[in-house]
């Protein structure tokens, strides 16, 4: 077949054509096809030769029906790896953690977060690939991305954040454990207990340069920064910022999760992540290769970092979805050294096959203990509360004025400059001045209340959502320039971020005391001059 299709190549009968119904796959074989020129009535010939596998790539891609992206094709390799069980405890974590509590269609789970996240990283290396082919993006290449977006969420405990965030930081107050490295100890876990590495072989992988490829792209890194990776040269660093991009915020993660959360939540997503996905190109900056944006959608990205501040005011911060994190919580660390013989639940981060079995159905582990373990009593009461909606009130929620805040802890700010310790010390600051506040009041104790700081704005990375984004114009495709806010719009916001304070209150009497409780903190917001969202103008 070779020598045939050779000898027609070389008359010029027939010529190569990539297969145009591939939907976002790498070229992994071709049609071959007769040339336009040739006489009529001479017989045609279609032969599909493949190119990276002596089978037929097309037959052996399996489809699966997304509601988000459609039907979508995944890699076989892909395939071996969401047949695992490290990868299908996914689908027993849930996206959106326990916002399922608060809005009833937010049950998706980070199984399907992570098809889609592959799918799209897939389409970005294709329209790089396709658009640029001085790239060199090999097939090594592709399949390297696609299997850290694939593999980008493996480390997520139990409601996905809150195990983190809250669980992990108070049980183990100076480990600095992250979801993103338990994602890479499941991943070599993954890889040992299913025999990943023969398959990775046998699909073209190079395991001593690709492995730490895919590890560093779960992990992400600053590409504006001395070159360190060591699973490519410093020529692809580009690819480096399409799973978790650390220098600007703009990924295919937020892409898919943008979509999938506002379809589950019912809230109308206004961002378009295929408007940046097909003006994504490749161009120098500093010397270095950076995915760079078309000009003219650089209100698209001003879009998608308001959807994100969207999704956490409306939904990831919610109000009562807040509370009961922090319930579940509470719960957890009762339950850490009672749920287990022999070890806590939190041990578990760093041994794999034990966190392989930890997910969301610990809620009902710990709900449903018998009473033969009464250490559990708290821990079950909680969670029955929770069910029962029998939650701490609402009080209210004012926007802090953070200059003045800073000014009177500027002190151990120095001592601890990282966001969450300044959540911590701002909490401690007010719950401090609540406290010196309600003393004398007839009615109002300052134990029956909780207060907490919470953090919201468009994006972690920058003040200002375009600074570290670089564009690129219709008449110079291969300059790279920033653009400053003014020349978007002059109607954008001038701060990104923010600092919010909310109140609860503890006990199951709240009727009673609702008004003066409400009065009293409109009060405090007033003399520390927050701007309380609960007093209209």
């Amino acid at each position: 077949m070779r020598a045939e299709v050779a000898a027609l190549l070389v008359k010029g009968a027939i010529e190569l054509v990539p297969p145009a119904e591939m939907k976002c796959g790498f070229y992994s074989h071709y049609f071959i096809v007769p040339k336009k020129s040739e006489k009529r009535g001479e017989k045609s010939r279609r032969i599909i030769m493949q190119k990276h596998s002596s089978k037929m790539s097309k037959d052996i891609m399996k489809i699966f029906n997304d509601p988000i992206h459609g039907h979508i094709e995944l890699h076989p390799l892909l395939v071996k790896i969401i047949d695992t069980p490290q990868f299908q405890r996914l689908r027993h974590l849930k996206q959106l953690g326990t916002k399922y509590l608060v809005y009833p269609g937010a049950t998706h789970t980070r199984f399907e977060h992570s098809l889609g996240v592959a799918f799209l990283a897939g389409c970005m290396v294709k329209n790089l690939h396709e658009n640029q082919p001085e790239l060199n993006i090999t097939k090594q290449d592709f399949l390297c991305v696609q299997i850290a977006g694939l593999c980008h969420d493996l480390g997520h405990g139990p409601f996905s954040h809150l195990f983190d965030g809250m669980f992990i930081s108070e049980v183990r107050p100076g480990d600095k454990w992250e979801h993103e490295d338990a994602s890479l100890h499941m991943f070599h876990c993954m890889r040992k207990k299913n025999g990943l590495g023969k398959e990775m072989e046998q699909y073209g992988l190079n395991l001593d340069e690709d492995i730490p490829f895919i590890e560093e792209l779960i992990k992400g890194c600053k590409t504006d920064k001395q070159w360190s990776m060591k699973g490519r040269t410093e020529d692809k660093s580009f690819l480096y910022e399409i799973v978790a991009n650390k220098l600007n915020g703009i990924d295919v993660d937020k892409w898919d999760y943008f979509a999938r959360d506002c379809h589950y939540l019912g809230i109308p997503n206004g961002f378009d992540h295929q408007r940046l996905l097909k003006s994504a190109r490749v161009c120098k900056v500093d010397g270095r290769n950076h995915i760079c944006f078309r000009d003219k959608v650089a209100d698209n990205i001003y879009g998608m970092f308001h959807t994100r501040y969207t999704l956490h005011r409306q939904a990831l911060q919610h109000k009562i979805g807040y509370i009961i994190d922090v319930k579940i919580k509470d719960a957890l660390v009762l339950a850490d050294d009672k749920l287990m013989p022999g070890r806590k639940i939190s041990d578990a981060i760093y041994d794999m096959p034990e966190y392989t079995k930890l997910t969301d159905h610990i809620f009902d582990q710990i709900l449903h203990q018998s009473d033969s373990k009464p250490d559990l009593t708290e821990a079950r009461g909680i969670l029955n509360d929770i069910l029962k909606r029998r939650l701490p009130k609402f009080v209210g929620e004012a926007r802090l004025k953070e200059e003045d805040l800073k000014e009177k802890v500027k002190a151990r700010l120095k001592e601890q400059p990282d966001k969450v310790s300044r959540s911590k010390v701002y909490q401690e600051e007010l719950w401090k001045d609540w406290r010196e506040k309600i003393k004398g009041h007839q009615t109002l104790k300052d134990e029956d209340f909780d207060i907490y700081v919470l953090d919201m704005g468009f994006g972690k990375v920058g003040n200002e959502p375009i600074e570290n984004v670089h564009f690129y114009s219709k008449n110079e495709p291969n300059k790279a320039f920033k653009m400053e806010k003014y020349q978007v719009s002059s109607l954008k916001p001038k701060m990104f971020h923010e600092w919010l304070v909310r109140v609860y209150y503890k006990n199951t009497d709240y009727q009673n005391i609702q008004q003066k409780a409400e009065e009293f903190f409109h009060e405090w917001c007033k003399n520390n001059e927050f701007i309380d969202s609960g007093i209209m103008s």
